[in-house]
């Protein structure tokens, strides 16, 4: 596996890393924690070094899953999760409040830490800009954290130009983790400039479109009552068919390359900058290895250029969340 260092911060990773949230939260029931915790030793047979969880996946099963998984290879990983939601017992499990507060950050990494069950976080998001919080305030925890050896590296999760610019003057910011694939491209207008002009990296979560792009998924699909994708606008059935014409570009490409459409999805992730890393997430082997496929993928110039032409012609349907999540993303 190719590795990667995110923007200027040392940070260096396997090209793709593993988004490990769908193991135990939001696409249907969790899986087995048995056949999950041999598929995350397998990742790191394969030579992917990036993990991501959060203490909301769950919540907390996912970064106990991860730590178990990994703790014996703890040497060989960078492991990620996030802070930055109120999980207290008798808050609204219908609308997780936001929660940033320095002392709230500081509580809920020394948790994180035992779930894990490792002595520090490679690399510790705000996982949404909390607007009742000043972000100089957050950077300021985790630049107390990094002090004191319990974090290694800080970063911002669908944060937006200004807030990034703020927070990396108070503690560098190692990376933004935001959505971005072929059918989610918002971040090209100022938040990728920003970054190249910051030395950040960036890691696209749903580099797949949640699935979308591996061309697996149709108009007829019936997801598990308990999948979150139910509830995104942009998996309604109409959404659906219109914006199948993505597929079809990327199939076209795949085609020509011998390849399949998640891979050319990935490798136009990895073509667009060198500090992009990708975290496809996956619960099967051989979608572990498919995805995996992809940083061997070569696309021309010719190619990339192809596919933004004609992906500039299709306009995308549906909102990303529901407005209640999307108003916590900035833009």
């Amino acid at each position: 596996m190719q590795k990667r260092i995110l923007g200027t911060s040392g940070l260096q990773v396997s090209a793709i890393g593993l988004g490990c949230m769908g193991m135990s939260f939001a696409y249907g029931p969790a899986k087995d924690r048995r056949e999950m915790i041999s598929l995350l030793g397998t990742t790191v047979d394969r030579g992917v070094t990036f993990f991501d969880t959060a203490e909301v996946y769950g919540p907390f099963a996912n970064e106990e899953l991860v730590g178990e998984a990994l703790q014996p290879i703890r040497d060989k990983v960078v492991i990620a999760t996030k802070f930055g939601f109120d999980l207290s017992p008798d808050r609204d499990p219908g609308a997780p409040g936001l929660d940033s507060r320095p002392e709230h950050i500081r509580r809920v990494t020394d948790a994180s830490l035992k779930r894990l069950r490792i002595e520090t976080i490679d690399l510790l998001y705000q996982h949404r800009v909390d607007p009742g919080v000043p972000i100089e305030d957050v950077a300021g925890a985790v630049k107390e954290l990094i002090a004191e050896g319990k974090v290694k590296h800080f970063g911002l999760s669908e944060a937006g130009p200004e807030t990034i610019r703020r927070a990396h003057a108070v503690q560098p910011v190692a990376a933004l983790q935001s959505e971005y694939s072929l059918w989610s491209r918002e971040v090209e207008a100022d938040v990728l400039p920003l970054l190249e002009e910051l030395g950040i990296g960036f890691v696209p979560y749903s580099p797949l479109g949640r699935g979308f792009l591996t061309g697996k998924i149709d108009q007829g699909t019936e997801f598990d009552s308990s999948d979150f994708r139910n509830r995104l606008p942009r998996f309604a059935p109409e959404a659906l068919k219109a914006n199948h014409a993505l597929v079809e570009l990327i199939t076209g490409i795949a085609e020509r390359k011998n390849a399949t459409p998640a891979q050319i999805a990935l490798a136009w992730l990895l073509a667009q900058k060198p500090w992009i890393v990708p975290i496809p997430g996956t619960t099967k082997l051989h979608r572990l290895d498919e995805n995996i496929g992809a940083a061997a993928v070569d696309l021309t110039d010719r190619d990339l250029a192809e596919i933004d032409t004609a992906a500039a012609q299709i306009e995308v349907r549906g909102a990303r969340y529901p407005e209640q999540l999307e108003a916590l993303t900035e833009r």
